[in-house]
């Protein structure tokens, strides 16, 4: 018999076009033909939010942390992969879904608690508790409202115009 609640361990977590691999990549795109996987940016990240990903590539996973923007894994690698510090980093951005407990009428504010430039910021409605309401242009990011999301309702993606 096969225990179903352990399946997701042998799950591949796909990448997608809009998945947030490195802050700063000067060419997402050709990212896999530059990177050596030489793991300096995985030892280098102060938050360790930087892991081995398929094929061994470094990717970002909030579900650890948030990234501080910190630059030391652009500076600890030694392909030529990354812009200048002073570039924007990405172009992420946070998406709540469903499963938002506040969507479901749950009180729950942890994301916007640990949301630095406040881009998440909560609207009370009649006959509900507070709402989330998520301010794109403020967003930068970073990630810190994923891992504190206890429904893992939200992701943080490239934007695709």
């Amino acid at each position: 018999m096969v225990d179903l609640s352990k399946r997701r361990l042998f799950a591949r977590k796909l990448r997608t076009e809009n998945s947030v691999r490195l802050p700063w990549l000067a060419k997402s795109s050709q990212f896999t033909d530059g990177c050596t996987r030489c793991g300096k940016c995985i030892e280098a990240c102060e938050t360790k939010i930087i892991t081995k990903s398929d094929g061994g590539f470094p990717a970002v996973d909030f579900s650890i942390d948030e990234c501080t923007f910190c630059y030391q894994c652009a500076e600890a690698c030694p392909e030529p992969l990354f812009l200048a510090e002073a570039e924007q980093p990405w172009q992420a951005k946070a998406n709540i879904n469903d499963n938002c407990l506040a969507k479901q009428n749950v009180e729950c504010r942890s994301c916007g608690d640990m949301c630095d430039p406040m881009a998440i910021q909560f609207k009370l409605e009649l006959g509900k508790v507070a709402q989330p309401n998520l301010d794109l242009d403020e967003c930068n990011g970073c990630g810190a409202c994923v891992s504190v999301c206890p429904t893992s309702s939200i992701n943080v993606s490239n934007i695709t115009a």
